[in-house]
Formats: structure tokens, sequence, C-alpha cells
């Protein structure tokens, strides 16, 4: 195979430097450089990207090696279809290592078109790390690194308020691009870079929260031949990723003036705020997750896909998602019905592999953020207990006894939760153990006894009904009776 570079493509000119890309990872790579490769090609952006190394190890030797550029293969589910589609994409134009090259760095800052910085540099990423000083060759932290380029930039151009940035972090936090501007400001402050630049940054440059959505397994070594079949090149960075994308962002008319994604042909959408898509995901797309694991283990599954596809099981994840958490949730009742339509879609992609042990990790905390709200949300809003719901909740508790049916379960958590409910489970009274783990307020941050009248009989009544009749039968059983 032959080298893949440039001018083996055909792709010698090279694009304006629009945007400084921290991070090299496959997912900024699958994601963000895909939507701009998309713009570039559809809607004539036009947009070069500048990839900076945010830690000392990294891609940038290798991606540097084939001039930026790299194939994405996107496999997926819609509507029942497969999907499969592969891009090379060449909106990278170059890599730079700050930690081998700090004055290529710095050059970013004189970039005279350049508008957006980018980020994904893992949820400890936007931190404070007070070691850190303005003479470091980079600063360790991201934030003190892009607080450096920008002091530069606001140096070269003289405070020009036409040469401030738009910044678009990735980062899976909540609130990622205040995050990263109270960090940026502590900066300022601690190294005294001065009121000029405080105010530059706080008028001139726009900060953009986020929400990013999409599955990317990466390099995909397990089946390279494959992957490689359909290539005239060797591509060492091929990457692999589902076809669903959502990304949302706060903004407004001014950042669609500046960067025209709605042209992109994705799901791409500028709002006002971003917290009603947080919490849909939050609760349908990992609530579902979550409550299917310790039910479909039980249940003898070993994947997410089995479970969805399962009779069973599928129709009760369906029940579920769409009869007991949409009706909790304050947005429009078809987009919701869509969005989990496609998350069922995502469940069943032959693709991606998911086991359910391997998200079995600490599934206490997940539960309690993720499918709890919508219990509560439930019972407050209908005056009844949701049923699978409940249900779930009791296979959860059944999975943390860590035996099932004489076989290990793979519960995955901290000592102490471990700990609490072999002890929980001691005293072999149902009614006991729901009462014990439902008003661990360390669990559930309340007395859920308490808050919610019923569900510790409810539980109690699950529990008896998984033991003595299986998932399946003891689902039947639980519905039946009086609770």
């Amino acid at each position: 195979m032959k080298k893949l570079d440039r001018k083996s493509q055909g792709l010698e000119s090279q694009l304006p430097v629009k945007v400084v890309q921290f991070g090299e990872g496959n997912f900024l790579r699958a994601f963000v450089d895909y939507v701009i490769d998309k713009l570039n090609e559809e809607a004539g952006f036009e947009a070069g990207v500048v990839v900076v190394q945010p830690l000392q190890g990294g891609l940038i030797d290798m991606i540097n090696a084939q001039d930026g550029l790299y194939t994405l293969f996107m496999k997926g589910v819609q509507k029942g279809k497969e999907i499969q589609e592969d891009r090379l994409i060449s909106c990278i134009q170059k890599g730079i290592n700050p930690y081998t090259d700090y004055t290529q760095y710095l050059d970013l800052a004189t970039e005279e078109h350049l508008e957006f910085v980018i980020s994904n540099t893992t949820e400890a990423g936007i931190a404070f790390d007070e070691k850190d000083t303005p003479g470091m060759q980079p600063p360790a932290s991201f934030p003190a690194k892009l607080t450096v380029l920008l002091y530069e930039r606001f140096r070269y151009f003289d405070g020009d308020p036409a040469k401030g940035l738009t910044i678009i972090p990735c980062e899976l936090i909540n609130d990622n691009a205040g995050a990263l501007k109270a960090v940026i400001l502590q900066y300022v402050a601690l190294w005294k870079l001065g009121d000029a630049f405080k105010n530059w940054i706080e008028k001139h440059n726009s900060f953009h929260n986020t929400l990013v959505d999409r599955i990317v397994p990466g390099y995909p070594k397990d089946q390279l031949p494959e992957y490689e079949s359909g290539l005239s090149y060797k591509d060492n960075l091929i990457v692999s990723a589902e076809t669903f994308l959502l990304w949302v962002i706060e903004g407004d008319e001014s950042l669609t003036r500046k960067i025209p994604l709605h042209k992109a042909g994705l799901d791409i959408k500028i709002v006002d705020s971003i917290q009603p898509y947080r919490t849909r995901k939050v609760r349908i797309l990992n609530g579902a997750h979550t409550a299917m694991v310790p039910f479909s283990l039980l249940y003898g599954n070993d994947t997410v896909k089995e479970t969805v596809d399962g009779e069973f099981t599928g129709d009760f994840v369906k029940k579920i998602v769409f009869n007991e958490i949409i009706p909790t949730l304050d947005m429009n009742e078809e987009e919701l019905k869509e969005f989990a339509e496609q998350v069922m879609d995502r469940f069943r992609n032959p693709f991606i592999k998911h086991r359910l042990a391997s998200i079995a990790l600490n599934s206490i905390s997940k539960f309690k953020v993720r499918v709890l709200p919508s219990l509560t949300g439930y019972y407050n809003i209908k005056g009844k207990l949701p049923s699978h719901l409940v249900f779930a909740m009791a296979c959860l508790i059944r999975f943390y006894k860590k035996t099932w049916q004489g076989e290990e379960l793979p519960v995955q958590d901290s000592k102490d939760i471990v700990a609490f409910f072999e002890a929980a489970w001691a005293s072999g009274d149902y009614r006991e153990t729901a009462r014990k783990i439902l008003g661990n307020a360390g669990f559930w941050d309340e007395d859920l006894t308490k808050t919610i009248p019923g569900l510790e009989e409810a539980i109690a009544l699950a529990l008896e009904t998984i033991d003595k009749y299986g998932v399946e039968a003891g689902l039947k059983h639980f519905e039946q009776a009086p609770v």
C-alpha cells in the first residue's frame, strides 16, 4: 500500500487556519473534525484546523506523518437499516506538540484568520493548577496553555476586539465553557496579566457550553483487515464511529453567522440552553442503559444489543423509556419519542458490542443520577409508582447481592457500598433489606422510604418475586400483585 499524504491524494493546497483544536484523540477526529470537513465541502467554510497535543504523550507525530489525513469509518442503524459510510478527513493542516516546539505553538496566536478554539481534554482537563506559571514552556494544564495563547494574541494584535476567539469546549462536564472561562480568569489574576486583558477576555471572546454525543470505539485493531481492504493507502490513524451524532451548543445568531453548522446536514443545534437536551440524554439514553444492566444480566443476557433485541427484555426497556421516562420530561413529546427511537437504534447497532458487565461499574451512583429522577418524577406527576422502573430498581438491589443462581455477578463498586449491601441482605427479610437500602441517604441523597410512599413495600415485593420466580415470571407476578 502507498503512503497516505496530501500529495498522493491531490490535496496539496492549504486551508487558512481558523480552528485551534486542543486534543488529537479519536473522539475529536471522529466528531468535530468530521463536522468541519463536511462544512468545508458543503458550505464553503474553508476552515483549516491545527491540532495541539495537550499532553506530553500523543499522536502529533503520526498525524504530521500523514499530513493530517485519516479515514473515518461510520457504521450504525437508522430506522432499522444498517448504514455504513467512510470518509477521508482533510481539514487538519498540521499538528503541534508544544512540549517539543513551544515557539510554533505561540505562533498560533498571530494567525490572522483564527476564529475558534475547540477542545476535548477529558473531564479532568478543565482544572486549575496553581503550580502553572506563564514562563513554563508549556504550562501543564490545558486552561493555562490556552491563557498563554490568548494573552499572546491580545498583545500581538494590541487588544483588537475583532481578534477575540470563539471558544467551544467539548469536555463531558456540565457547564464546560463556564468552567473553562472561570479557570482562565483565575490564571489572569494569579499571573497579574492586567485588567485590560481581563476585559478583552470577558467582552471580546465568547465561551459556549456544549453537549456532545457520539460513540467512538476508535482504532479498529481487531477488524483492521476488513477496514483496510477497501483502501488504496496505508492509514495508521483509522477511526471508527457510530453514524449517530448530536452536538448541542449554547449560542445565538452571532454564532450561526460565524460558523454555518446548520449547513452540515447533521443533528447540530444552537440553543439558548443545553440543559433540556442534557436532561433528555441523561434520562433516556443513560437512564435506559443503567436501568437495563442488572435486570438484563439477571435474565441471562450478555450485551446491550441482546437486551433490546430480546422479546421480553426489549419490551421491558421500551416500556421504561416510552411509558415511564418520557412522560416526566418537559420537552416536545414527538421530539422525545424520535430521540428515543434513535437511542434504540444505537443500542441495537451490530457494529458496537456493549457488554452489560462492562457498563455495570458504580451502578448505584449512576442509578441515582440517571434513573431515580424519572422514578420520582413519574410518582409526582401520576400519583403512583412506575412499575417497570421500580422493578428495575429491585433488580439493581438484587444484583448487589453478588450471586445469582449459583453464579458470581459482575458487581463493580466501592468496598463500602458492597459491604453495606452485604449487611443489608444478611437479615434474610425482604422488607428489612428494602428499608435499609432505600433509607440510605448516602446512596440517594434522601431517605426514599419517606419521600416516595409505597416504594419500600413495592421493592420488597419485587425482590421476593424475583427470587421466587426469576426475572420474567417475577415481573408478571409483581405487576399483578396489589402494592
